[in-house]
């Protein structure tokens, strides 16, 4: 800390001064992300904490930075900084020095282990939000990182929930719960125009694309594939033969295996995995060795 007191000393003002201020940002954040269940909190709004009695330019960052420190030491959160995203089709023309300029906002992200987490601090009550919370970012990122919301409906409607469902027993409303993901900065909205009208896009946002976080969705989409094999009774080899097999790219071969489960139960396996293959306009469906190890389970 010897170095943060030199720096400190530029300022011009009491270390009480400072102190206060530092503790005004962490008690603010730790309030907000409590009231906004978890939405991101802009810099602004914790640089506007110190710039209303303070004219020092560098003081809000040396603020935010020791408030960090503080959170991640004394209260085993990281504050996790995100670079707000833009929907693809705004950022066409956009010029780089115009990226920099968009709005960086924080989410506190706790630091202790996953186990002890979940065994002390994890609400069982919210764990369902938390579950549809990967549900959708899969879907989403299974269609590849964006997806129409005719689409999205589609498939949840699959699993049971309905646009106009407004008294779910678990989630309530499920159109507001998908709308707080949006306020979350999980996912974003972009209406493109097109021949036919506007079409509204659902697209994953700086924090779904976040490492950890893409990470978590990933690892939760091979387990779940994994327990639908079993499910179904289709061999776990069935479905390493498809991974390795299929010639496509990583986050293609999530989307392959993902069409396939979703046709599944209406066709044969050869039939669904063609379908899906040539749907996404992928070379999979010439690896005629990964169709002759799903010929037994037709």
């Amino acid at each position: 800390m010897a170095s943060a007191g030199e720096d400190f000393s530029q300022f011009d003002i009491s270390k009480e001064e400072k102190d206060k201020l530092v503790a005004e940002v962490i008690r603010y954040v730790l309030f907000k992300t409590h009231q906004n269940l978890g939405c991101p909190i802009k810099r602004d709004e914790l640089t506007q904490l110190v710039t209303k009695n303070y004219r020092q330019r560098a003081l809000p960052s040396f603020v935010i930075n020791e408030a960090k420190e503080k959170l991640s030491s004394i209260f085993g959160y990281e504050m996790r900084e995100l670079q707000r995203s833009r929907p693809s089709s705004a950022n066409q023309g956009r010029s780089s020095q115009q990226s920099v300029a968009d709005a960086k906002s924080y989410v506190l992200i706790s630091q202790l282990p996953a186990d002890v987490y979940r065994k002390y601090v994890e609400d069982v009550n919210t764990t369902h939000l938390t579950g549809f919370t990967f549900v959708i970012l899969s879907v989403v990122y299974l269609a590849g990182g964006k997806i129409p919301e005719e689409n999205l409906w589609h498939h949840l409607r699959r699993m049971g929930l309905s646009d106009s469902d407004e008294i779910h027993p678990v989630l309530g409303n499920v159109k507001q719960a998908l709308e707080t993901l949006v306020q979350q900065r999980y996912l974003q909205k972009d209406k493109v125009s097109g021949p036919e009208g506007n079409t509204l896009f659902y697209e994953l946002a700086e924090r779904a694309l976040d490492g950890p976080v893409n990470e978590r969705v990933k690892e939760y989409i091979s387990q779940l594939l994994v327990e639908l094999f079993h499910l179904i009774d289709i061999p776990e080899s069935a479905l390493y033969w498809t991974w390795f097999l299929c010639p496509c790219s990583s986050d293609q071969k999530y989307r392959c295996v993902k069409y396939l489960l979703l046709n599944l139960f209406d066709g044969g396996v050869v039939a669904a995995y063609l379908q899906s293959c040539v749907a996404l306009g992928c070379s999979g469906y010439r690896t005629w060795g990964l169709i002759n190890s799903f010929l037994g389970l037709v």
